[in-house]
C-alpha cells in the first residue's frame, strides 16, 4: 500500500510539473499579438529632388551616397514590401508607427542624423522619415538602418549603406 501511494504521490508530481510547465509557455510571450508591426524588405533612400540615391530590396543593394566635404544631403527614407512597392506610413491614435535608428557609421568621415520631414499636401499633413547627412572629410563608412518600434527593430538593413565624401 505504501509504494501504491508512492507511485501516486510521484504520478501527481508529474501532472503538475506538466501543467507548469504548459502555463509558463503559453504565458512567457507578454506582448500584444494584434499589434502592428511593419513588415519591410528592404528600403529606397531618396534625394529631394526625387532622385533615388541608394535601394535595398531582399539583400540587394543599389546605389550609395556620395557627397563632399561640407556638404549637408537631406534624404527620405521610403520602406518597401515583399512586392516591392512603398509601404504606407500610418499613424496610430497620434504616435507614429515607427522611428529611425542609425548607426556604425565613422563621424570623421560623415555623420548621420535621424530627422522627421513634415510635409502638406492638400488636406492631410504628412510625416515622412528622414536622414541629414553631413560630409565631415574625405573618405569612406557606411551605416547601419533600422525602424524601430517598442523597443526592437522591425526592420534591420541586411546592408550596411556605404558612404563616400570627397
Amino acid at each position: 500500500m505504501f509504494n501504491e501511494f508512492k507511485s501516486i504521490k510521484k504520478l501527481c508530481y508529474t501532472v503538475l510539473g506538466v501543467t507548469l510547465l504548459l502555463f509558463i509557455v503559453s504565458c512567457e510571450d507578454d506582448h500584444d499579438h494584434d499589434e502592428e508591426h511593419t513588415d519591410a524588405e528592404g528600403f529606397i533612400l531618396e534625394s529631394s529632388s526625387g532622385t533615388q540615391v541608394y535601394k535595398e530590396f531582399k539583400g540587394t543593394q543599389t546605389g550609395s551616397v556620395t557627397l563632399t566635404s561640407g556638404e549637408t544631403l537631406e534624404l527620405t527614407v521610403h520602406f518597401l514590401g515583399d512586392d516591392g512597392k512603398e509601404l504606407e506610413h500610418d499613424e496610430h491614435e497620434g504616435e507614429e508607427e515607427g522611428e529611425l535608428k542609425v548607426s556604425g557609421f565613422n563621424s570623421s568621415i560623415a555623420t548621420v542624423e535621424v530627422e522627421e520631414e513634415h510635409g502638406d499636401h492638400g488636406d492631410e499633413e504628412e510625416h515622412e522619415m528622414a536622414l541629414e547627412i553631413k560630409g565631415v572629410s574625405a573618405g569612406s563608412t557606411s551605416f547601419k538602418l533600422e525602424l524601430m518600434h517598442d523597443g526592437h527593430a522591425d526592420y534591420t538593413s541586411t546592408n550596411n549603406v556605404p558612404i563616400t565624401v570627397k
